[in-house]
């Protein structure tokens, strides 16, 4: 009786040590897979269904607005990612800023910017958008538009960092959605006046 308790005992044992083992085994090759899937930030931004997951405040336009363009002007993109992040930028855009860019024309603008930019070996070092309670709201003719202040901050190849200002105008659409109306440099705009 003694010698089947112990058979069984050590049979048992080299099951769960089978079980364990083979558990480690999937776990490994899941963690190996999960890694292999982990998104670029081109990939991330460009995830984004805006039909469905359309930025609600102006804030939030703007902050996807710059997402897109820390990946146009720091990641390393084919063109048709680059393709991808430029028409995802124009369905930010009011009509009326897509009526002055045709599509043709503004991709090879952007990368035209692009590659100017990287071959000055700059790089956007962060971004930072005005909260939400800074956000300048005013009508005129008929539309609700508003202002918010964006700070880029840009590493030259020199090493210096230099703080860069922008404001970005928009304007809500029929749809209720803010679109990006334009921008201009920050030491150009006077905020006090409509």
């Amino acid at each position: 009786m003694k010698k089947s308790t112990v058979g069984v005992t050590i049979v048992l044992i080299l099951v769960i040590v089978g079980l364990v083992g083979f558990y480690a085994f999937l776990t490994g090759r899941a963690k190996t897979e999960a890694q292999e899937s982990v998104m670029t930030p081109v990939q991330q931004v460009l995830s984004r269904d805006l039909a469905k997951d359309y930025p609600a405040t102006v804030k939030e336009v703007v902050k996807y607005y710059t997402e897109l363009e820390k990946c146009f002007y720091n990641e390393e993109c084919t063109e048709e990612e680059l393709e991808q992040l430029g028409m995802k930028a124009r369905e930010l855009y009011d009509r009326d800023l897509l009526a002055i860019n045709e599509v043709d024309n503004y991709l090879l603008q952007l990368k035209t910017d692009v590659k100017r930019f990287k071959d000055a070996k700059r790089r956007i070092s962060s971004i930072s958008v005005a909260s939400s309670t800074n956000v300048d709201f005013f009508s005129q003719d008929g539309f609700d538009f508003a202002r918010i202040y964006c700070g880029y901050v840009v590493k030259e190849s020199t090493g210096q960092s230099v703080m860069e200002g922008r404001v970005y105008l928009l304007r809500r659409g029929e749809e209720r959605h803010w679109k990006i109306y334009g921008w201009e440099s920050a030491d150009k705009v006077n905020p006090g006046e409509d």
